[in-house]
C-alpha cells in the first residue's frame, strides 16, 4: 500500500514539474513575443520618395541651337566598409567601366580614405544614368555585404549612391554671343549648386530661365525599393526654367563676329562693335564686338570685355547727330534743303569758341551740310532751334532713355539742358555730337526713324519664351511713336542716300541696294580733357525691295585713321555684303 502511495506521489511530483515546464516555457514564450513586438527594430518603409531638381532654361538663337544651356551633375559616394573584401577589384573595375574614371585613380581613393568616399563630384546626366543602373547590379552580385554597427547591434548595408550635385551651365559655341548672353555665377544651396547669371540675358531674364518646379514622387515601395505608382501615391512633375529664344541667328552673328575680329587688328582699334536691326520688325539680327570672353573661362584679361559696349559704352558722337539736328529743324520748317550756308572756307567763330571744318567751303546747300559733313554749317543752321526745341527734340529721338528693354546696366548717356542750349557755342558743339552722350543701340534706334517713315523702333533682342510643353510665348511689342513728319524723313533719307553716293560715306555703296548713312567722329575725353584719340561710327540703313535694315558701326580709338571714312565705313560695308552673302539682302542688279 504504502509503495503504491509512492509511486502516485512520484507521478504526481514528475506531472506537477511536466506541467509546470509546460507553463514556464508558454509564459517564456510570451516574454520573447512581447519583448519582439516591443523592441524597436530597423524594418524598412513601406513608402518611399523620390525627388529630382528642375534645371534652367536655356538660350536659343533664333535658328534653333542652343547657345547656353544647363546639364545636371551628379557625385558618386560609397562607403568603403560596406564593400567585400574579395570583390574590391570587381567594384573598381566595372566603376571604372561605366564612369571613365581610371580604375588606379577610384583604388588611391579608396585606399586612402576609408569610411564614405566620393569618387567623383562632377558626373554628367548620361553617365549617372548608367551608375545609377550599375548600383542596382552591385547589390545583385552582392558586391556590398551588411555590417552590425557594434554600439547599436543593428545591421545595416550601404552600396553604391549616385546623387544630384547641382548644375553646370554649358556654352557649346565658345565666345559666340558674348558680351550678350552674359554669364552666370556659381550659388550653393543645401548642398546643391545652381547657377545664376550676372550680366547679358543670363541677368535679365533671370527670373524666366530659373527653374519653376522641382519633381517629386512618393507612395508605396515594391521589393526593389522602387514606388508603386497608383491611386494612392503622389507625382508632381518638373517645370523647368523658360527657354529664351533670341532674333539672332548663329550663322549670321558668327561672320560678323570674325569680320570684327580682322577688323579691329587692321584698324589697329581698341574694339570694334556693330549691330543689326530689321526697321520693319524691330528684330536685332546681330549684335557684335571684337573683344569676347569665354564665359566658363573668365580671367583677368577678359574683364574689360565683360561689359556689352553696344549699350554700356556711352559716348559722345559726333557728326552722326548732324542728321537728327537737320532733321528737326527740317520737321519745323526752319530750313529748306536748297537754303545756301557760308562755309567761311574752312573757319568760324561762334563767341569764344572756332569751328573748322576738315574741307574748305565756301558756300553749300543745306542737305550738302550733312552730305560733306560740315560743322560749320549745321553750327550757323542750329541756331536756328530753341533751345526748349533742340532738347525736346533730342529726347523724342531716344537719347537719354534705355533704348532695348533686353539687356541690362544700359548707360543711357545724356543730353544738354534747356538753359545750356539757349547758349550759341553749346547748340553749335552740340548740332554735331559733342556735350552729350549715347551708345550704339541709341543711335541706331534713332535712325530707324529715317528708313520707317518717320516712326522710331524700339530694338529686340529677345522673340519669345518656350515652355516646358514648348509652346512659345510672345513677347508684347513696343510702340513705334511718330518723332518726325512722313514726309521729313523721306527727305532726310534721300540725304543720307546722297552721301554714301557722293559725300563721306561712299565707300558703303552697294550696287542694286538702297544704302544711306553719316559719318561721324568724335574726339575723347579722358580726365575732363580732349584727348588725341577718336571714335568714329557710321550710322545708316541698307534696303532692297523687301527688307530695311538700319545698321550701326563704332570703332573705338582706331590707331590707323581717325576718319570714319576709312574707318566705321568699311566696317559697315563688309555687314552689308554679309547680309547680300546670307540672303538677308538681294540687290536688284540688271544683267
Amino acid at each position: 500500500m504504502n509503495n503504491q502511495n509512492a509511486n502516485t506521489e512520484n507521478k504526481s511530483k514528475k506531472i506537477f514539474i511536466l506541467y509546470s515546464l509546460i507553463v514556464l516555457g508558454f509564459l517564456l514564450f510570451l516574454g520573447v513575443m512581447l519583448l519582439t513586438t516591443l523592441k524597436p527594430r530597423d524594418l524598412p518603409s513601406l513608402y518611399t520618395k523620390e525627388s529630382s531638381k528642375a534645371i534652367r532654361g536655356s538660350i536659343i538663337s533664333a535658328d534653333g541651337f542652343h547657345i547656353a544651356s544647363t546639364v545636371k551633375l551628379y557625385k558618386a559616394v560609397v562607403n568603403t566598409h560596406y564593400i567585400d573584401p574579395k570583390k574590391r577589384d570587381l567594384f573598381i573595375e566595372l566603376f571604372s567601366i561605366y564612369s571613365g574614371i581610371d580604375a588606379k585613380e577610384i583604388k588611391k581613393k579608396i585606399s586612402k580614405q576609408k569610411g564614405v568616399v566620393v569618387l567623383s563630384y562632377n558626373i554628367e546626366q548620361k553617365a549617372a544614368q548608367y551608375l545609377k543602373q550599375l548600383a542596382y547590379e552591385l547589390r545583385r552580385l552582392n558586391v556590398f555585404v551588411e555590417r552590425k554597427n557594434p554600439i547599436t547591434g543593428r545591421t545595416s548595408l550601404h552600396g553604391l549612391s549616385i546623387i544630384e550635385s547641382g548644375e553646370s551651365r554649358e556654352y557649346p559655341y565658345g565666345k559666340l554671343l558674348t558680351p550678350i548672353i552674359g554669364y552666370p555665377h556659381k550659388v550653393e544651396d543645401d548642398g546643391y549648386t545652381y547657377v545664376k547669371g550676372v550680366k547679358g540675358i543670363e541677368k535679365k531674364f533671370e527670373n524666366e530661365l530659373q527653374a519653376k518646379q522641382d519633381e517629386l514622387s512618393q507612395g508605396k515601395r515594391d521589393v526593389n525599393g522602387y514606388i508603386i505608382l497608383n491611386k494612392d501615391s503622389f507625382t508632381k512633375p518638373e517645370i523647368k526654367g523658360l527657354d529664351v529664344k533670341l532674333n539672332i541667328p548663329i550663322a549670321l552673328q558668327l561672320r560678323v563676329e570674325k569680320m570684327l575680329d580682322r577688323m579691329k587688328i587692321e584698324l589697329e582699334a581698341r574694339e570694334v562693335i556693330a549691330a543689326v536691326m530689321d526697321t520693319k520688325s524691330a528684330k536685332v539680327i546681330t549684335m557684335a564686338s571684337s573683344n569676347r570672353f569665354m564665359p566658363k573661362a573668365i580671367q583677368k584679361s577678359d574683364y574689360p570685355s565683360l561689359n556689352s559696349s553696344m549699350i554700356e559704352y556711352s559716348f559722345e558722337p559726333g557728326s552722326v547727330i548732324k542728321t537728327i539736328t537737320f532733321a528737326l529743324l527740317l520737321d519745323k520748317g526752319l530750313v529748306n534743303p536748297y537754303d545756301l550756308v557760308n562755309g567761311h572756307n574752312g573757319r568760324y567763330k561762334i563767341g569764344k569758341k572756332v569751328i573748322t571744318d576738315e574741307h574748305k567751303f565756301d558756300w553749300l546747300s543745306a542737305e550738302n551740310v550733312i552730305v560733306h559733313s560740315s560743322n560749320i554749317g549745321i553750327a550757323q543752321l542750329a541756331q536756328k532751334l530753341s533751345g526748349v526745341a533742340f532738347n525736346q527734340g533730342l529726347l523724342d529721338f531716344g537719347f537719354a532713355s534705355k533704348s532695348t528693354p533686353d539687356l541690362v546696366y544700359e548707360k543711357a548717356g545724356s543730353v544738354p539742358h534747356i538753359m545750356q542750349l539757349e547758349n550759341e557755342i553749346y547748340k553749335a558743339t552740340c548740332s554735331y555730337g559733342y556735350g552729350m552722350r549715347a551708345n550704339l543701340m541709341q543711335l541706331i534706334r534713332a535712325y530707324s526713324v529715317f528708313n520707317n517713315n518717320g516712326r522710331m523702333v524700339t530694338p529686340r533682342v529677345v522673340e519669345s519664351f518656350i515652355d516646358h510643353y514648348n509652346r512659345e510665348i510672345d513677347i508684347p511689342k513696343q510702340e513705334q511713336p511718330q518723332v518726325i513728319k512722313s514726309s521729313t524723313a523721306h527727305r532726310v533719307k534721300k540725304i543720307l542716300i546722297k552721301t554714301v553716293n557722293e559725300g563721306t560715306g561712299v565707300k558703303a555703296k552697294t550696287d542694286g541696294l538702297e544704302v544711306g548713312g553719316k559719318t561721324g567722329t568724335a574726339h575723347i575725353v579722358e580726365d575732363r580733357k580732349y584727348v588725341n584719340e577718336y571714335n568714329t561710327a557710321f550710322l545708316g540703313f541698307a534696303n532692297d525691295k523687301n527688307n530695311r535694315y538700319t545698321i550701326g558701326t563704332i570703332v573705338i580709338r582706331p590707331k590707323k585713321s581717325q576718319f570714319a571714312a576709312q574707318t566705321a565705313v568699311p566696317v559697315f560695308k563688309n555687314i552689308v555684303d554679309t547680309l547680300v552673302e546670307e540672303g538677308y539682302l538681294k540687290p536688284d542688279i540688271i544683267k
